[in-house]
C-alpha cells in the first residue's frame, strides 16, 4: 500500500554558468604521493565563510564561480549565502541589496553580476550539494579533470536537507579581496633561494609585480625585471600551495590550488597559508609585493 506521494529531492538549477564555475569543497588531501593535487577552492577563507553563513560544515559543497554571470533557481525555498569577489545580486532581476545571505524562494532566479574587485565568488545552499566525490572530496580539479564536471546551463544540483543558519550580524561576515594598490603577500623564504644572490633576493622583494594575463586555479605568473637563476638543473621535487616558482623568464609563478604536486625550477619562498587566498583573488593587472617573515 502506498503510504503518500514521495516527495521530489531538493535541487538547485543553473540557468548561466558564466565563465566558469565549479563545485569545490575544501579538497583532497593525502593524494600528492599519487600525483593528484588537492584542488579546493582558490578563497578558501570566502568559501568557508559562505557555509557557515548557510548553516553548513566548512567541508559542505558549496560553488565557485569566477567574472560572475552565474544565475540559477531552486526547487525549495532555501538560504543562499554569497562571499568573496563583490558582486551586484539581483532576484528576479531586481537588486537584491545587501545579499550576503538571502531567502531565495523556490522558482526565483538568483543572478550574480561581475565583480567590482577580485574575481572569485562563492555561493553556498543550505544544505550544501550532494555530489560524488572522487578520492574523498567533491572539488573540481581543473589540471588532472578530477571531481564533478564543470557547471553549465542546465546542470541540476541536487540539495542535501536544509540545515538552520545561524544569528550573525551579517555586517561583520565581510571577505578580503585585493581592491586597487598594492597587496602585500607574506613569504618565507626557501627551499631553493640559496640558488639565487643577494640581488635577486632584494629584486624579488623590492619590485612591486603586476600580475599578468596567465592567471588561472593552477597559478599566478607575476610581470616585472626577472630574476636571474642561470643555468639551474634541478630534478623534480615536491611543491605545495603558495610556493614561488621561478622558471627560465626569471618571472615569478606562485602555485594555488590546483598546482602540479612535482616541479624542476626552483621554489625561491612560499607564500604564507594565511595570505594565498588573496592570490586566489588576483586579476590580471593587480599588483603585488612579497614581504619576508620569519
Amino acid at each position: 500500500m502506498d503510504g503518500g506521494a514521495r516527495v521530489a529531492p531538493a535541487t538547485l538549477t543553473v540557468v548561466a554558468a558564466g565563465p566558469a564555475t565549479t563545485v569545490q569543497d575544501l579538497g583532497r588531501h593525502g593524494t600528492a604521493h599519487l600525483g593528484v593535487p588537492s584542488a579546493g577552492p582558490a578563497d578558501r577563507r570566502s568559501f568557508t565563510l559562505a557555509n557557515r553563513l548557510a548553516g553548513n560544515p566548512e567541508n559542505t559543497p558549496a560553488l565557485e564561480t569566477t567574472f560572475g554571470g552565474l544565475a540559477l533557481t531552486l526547487s525549495q525555498p532555501r538560504h543562499v549565502a554569497i562571499t568573496g569577489a563583490p558582486v551586484a545580486v539581483r532576484v528576479d532581476g531586481a537588486p537584491a541589496g545587501d545579499a550576503t545571505r538571502l531567502y531565495l524562494r523556490a522558482g526565483s532566479v538568483l543572478t550574480l553580476g561581475r565583480p567590482s574587485a577580485g574575481c572569485r565568488t562563492y555561493v553556498a545552499v543550505s544544505g550544501g550539494f550532494e555530489v560524488d566525490r572522487v578520492l574523498g572530496s567533491a572539488s573540481r580539479d581543473s589540471l588532472t579533470g578530477l571531481g564533478p564536471e564543470p557547471v553549465r546551463a542546465g546542470t541540476v544540483l541536487r540539495l542535501g536537507p536544509a540545515r538552520p543558519v545561524p544569528d550573525v550580524p551579517l555586517e561583520l561576515a565581510f571577505s578580503v579581496v585585493p581592491s586597487g594598490g598594492v597587496t602585500t603577500v607574506r613569504f618565507r623564504w626557501g627551499p631553493r633561494d640559496g640558488l639565487f644572490g643577494a640581488a635577486d633576493r632584494r629584486r624579488l622583494t623590492r619590485t612591486v609585480w603586476q600580475v599578468s594575463a596567465q592567471a588561472d586555479r593552477v597559478g599566478v605568473r607575476l610581470t616585472g625585471p626577472p630574476l636571474s637563476i642561470g643555468t639551474v638543473d634541478l630534478p623534480s621535487e615536491g611543491t605545495v600551495l603558495g610556493a614561488v616558482q621561478v622558471p627560465p623568464s626569471g618571472e615569478p609563478i606562485v602555485f594555488l590550488a590546483d598546482h602540479p604536486v612535482t616541479g624542476g625550477y626552483p621554489v625561491i619562498g612560499v607564500v604564507t597559508d594565511a595570505d594565498v587566498d588573496l592570490l586566489g583573488q588576483a586579476v590580471p593587472g593587480d599588483r603585488i609585493r612579497f614581504a619576508p617573515v620569519h
